[in-house]
């Protein structure tokens, strides 16, 4: 009840311009905005990651992030209504990923054809 007064207090102050933003499904009143506004978290940690060496990298977590990022781009453009936000953070965050696998697989064949042992990728 405390919840829905916060809320329709919030709705009358605000400019009209932001009203349609407010009342969309998929506005600021819903998680389907907040859930992808948070999700932009994993895409800067993984930006922050191209600082560490790639030996320090974790291959399983990077091809989870990639793997999740596309089949969350994917379900974002099939709902009702199509969320944009969550789209591309999701796109985002399969480049991030792809990005980290790569950088960790090229280190490893560096490795082999320098006679180094590998460590397990998994």
């Amino acid at each position: 009840m405390a919840a829905a007064r916060f809320l329709l207090a919030v709705e009358r102050g605000l400019p009209r311009r932001l009203v349609p933003l407010w009342n969309h499904p998929a506005g600021l009143q819903t998680i389907h905005f907040w859930a992808p506004a948070f999700k932009w978290a994993l895409v800067i940690a993984g930006i922050s990651d191209i600082a560490r060496p790639p030996e320090k990298l974790s291959f399983s977590q990077s091809s989870s992030l990639a793997a999740t990022g596309l089949i969350w781009s994917r379900y974002s453009t099939v709902i009702i209504p199509k969320n944009w936000n969550l789209f591309s953070v999701n796109v985002f965050l399969c480049g991030v990923g792809v990005m980290q696998c790569s950088r960790i697989l090229m280190h490893r064949k560096k490795m082999e054809e320098e006679g180094q042992e590998l460590p397990p990728l998994f």
